[in-house]
């Protein structure tokens, strides 16, 4: 074999071994809850700054994720806006560990129109739809549904509900005056790209229950396992304890 041979030969497998190693792609992909989309861009930002870890970030209702994820979608964590589906998935076998609480979400009712929002008013005949995310999916909009029967206005205001699949699609409802007032995260109205937007009010958390939103690591082949982890151990670190608070969660001190 001749010097280039083997020159050429040995890059081959060189290459070969780089491309099959986990370690050799420090990147990882965040399944998010869409309630935690805006907190998750300065979480993400924050994350890859101080370790160099690239981050994808794919956002949809936990629900959704949860399918995606049992399909074999390669997400290497699942922050869920709930513990139902990341402990349904970690009993399935699918994730690493149980599913810990990183924070609790809170609901506001939330309109554009310049008006006040208020529950006592959404059966009137001036309110036309009342948006919120399908509650088979999300957990904010079985929060949502929580609050209405609380109220006593749930059959009345039925046939004035129209569902998005999440947050994310709910918001557009509300923002575009689909709706004339909707169910979201207080998350939501904080972000900078909508705070300011509209008005709100915050349903007494007594009214529905506490939306106590967990993660999970969900193994994948071909990511380095310690890299996901690295993110699960920040999300747990002061400095998002202190983005996830500005964003309005409650957080275990």
């Amino acid at each position: 074999m001749t010097l280039t041979v083997k020159i050429a030969v040995y890059g081959m497998l060189l290459l070969c071994c780089l491309a099959c190693s986990p370690a050799h792609q420090a990147k990882i992909t965040v399944a998010t809850a869409a309630n935690m989309k805006f907190a998750m861009q300065p979480l993400l930002a924050d994350f890859t700054e101080k370790t160099g870890v690239e981050c994808e970030m794919i956002v949809g209702s936990s629900g959704k994720l949860t399918a995606q994820i049992r399909e074999g979608a390669p997400y290497d964590i699942f922050v869920s806006a709930d513990m139902k589906y990341p402990q349904t998935l970690y009993e399935e076998g699918v994730a690493k560990a149980p599913p810990e609480i990183y924070a609790y979400g809170r609901l506001v009712l939330w309109s554009v129109n310049g008006a006040i929002p208020a529950l006592t008013a959404l059966p009137h005949p001036d309110v036309g739809h009342i948006a919120l995310a399908n509650p088979r999916n999300a957990p904010y909009g079985a929060a949502a549904v929580a609050v209405l029967k609380h109220y006593g206005i749930w059959d009345t205001v039925q046939d004035k509900l129209v569902y998005g699949e999440s947050i994310s699609q709910t918001n557009h409802f509300i923002m575009s005056g689909a709706a004339t007032v909707g169910f979201t995260a207080l998350s939501v109205v904080r972000s900078p790209d909508i705070k300011g937007k509209g008005r709100y009010i915050i349903p007494d958390p007594e009214t529905y229950p506490p939306i106590a939103q967990g993660v999970v690591l969900i193994p994948q082949p071909d990511t380095d396992p310690e890299q996901a982890g690295k993110f699960y151990d920040y999300l747990f670190s002061p400095e998002a304890r202190k983005v996830l608070k500005d964003f309005g969660y409650l957080v275990d001190e």
